[in-house]
This record gives C-alpha cells, sequence and structure tokens, in this order.
C-alpha cells in the first residue's frame, strides 16, 4: 500500500534533486505536473505512468515488483493535497497522510522522496504529447447522442 500511494501522489508532487535541481513549493509543482502524462520508477522496482488532475485525483498504471501484474488506478478527488507548505497523500483506510518533498531536476523530469526519508524515492519523466494517454477525463457522447451521428450518415 504504501509503494501504490507514493507512486500514485507521486504522479502529481514528489522530489529530490541533484545539483542542478530546482526546490518547488507546493504552487510551483502543481504548476509542472497537473494535467501532465509522467512515467515512474520507485525505489523498489514498481513502476508505472499517470496523470494528476486539477482536482487532485489521479489516474494511471502501476506494476508492482513483488506481484507483476499490471493494473490501473484510480484515485478521487482531493487525493493529493497541499498542506500549509507540503504536498500530501490521502487514501481512504491509510493511518497516516504522507507528505512529499518537491524538486525538479530537469525541464521534464523530476526524482522525489517521502519527505523525511530519503531511502523512499520514484524518479519520474514527462511523456511527449505523441505519447498515448493513460487517463483522461473526456466526456463520452451518450448512445442517443451516437444513435443521431449514425442515422445522419
Amino acid at each position: 500500500m504504501r509503494s501504490t500511494l507514493l507512486a500514485a501522489a507521486g504522479f502529481a508532487f514528489i522530489g529530490m534533486g541533484a545539483a542542478q535541481a530546482q526546490s518547488l513549493n507546493p504552487e510551483q509543482a502543481k504548476a509542472f505536473v497537473v494535467g501532465r502524462t509522467f512515467t515512474f520508477t520507485c525505489f523498489e522496482g514498481t513502476t508505472g505512468a499517470g496523470r494528476i488532475f486539477s482536482d487532485g485525483s489521479v489516474a494511471g498504471t502501476i506494476t508492482m515488483r513483488s506481484q507483476g501484474q499490471t493494473r490501473f488506478v484510480r484515485l478521487p478527488p482531493n487525493s493529493v493535497r497541499v498542506r500549509g507548505e507540503n504536498v500530501c497523500g490521502f487514501v481512504e483506510g491509510m493511518t497516516f497522510e504522507p507528505c512529499f518533498e518537491v524538486v525538479k531536476t530537469s525541464a521534464s523530469t523530476f526524482r522525489g522522496n517521502l519527505a523525511g526519508v530519503d531511502t523512499m524515492w520514484c524518479e519520474f519523466t514527462r511523456l511527449g504529447a505523441d505519447a498515448p494517454k493513460v487517463a483522461s477525463r473526456r466526456k463520452l457522447k451518450s448512445r442517443e447522442t451516437v444513435a443521431q451521428d449514425t442515422s445522419a450518415e
């Protein structure tokens, strides 16, 4: 569960950087990450791809090294949220709300760790515009609209 939360919340905001890295406050991190798709690799072998939406919801895929299966993950609105100067992840049923340090490592990457725990980290790389989407919020046409569209042809 820790890996899932770390990775899912990391879609949005986590990081720790190298010498050229730029520490980001929560608003800067949000501007850098929200609505963009990132791939990630975590310290214990978890991998995946996903995006965070402006309401703090998260959607994407995750493959936990221990299980080997790729799963689609969707966390509800407000799963990733700002608490003071921290970016935290909330998942119903967790006994604590972990917070994350955020540092941009390049124009399209960031590396993250659980706040205060340098041994629990994920590295994120933004996918380009030509990459396949792993999650979106587009509205599907209703069956009635689709039926009208096809009958007009």
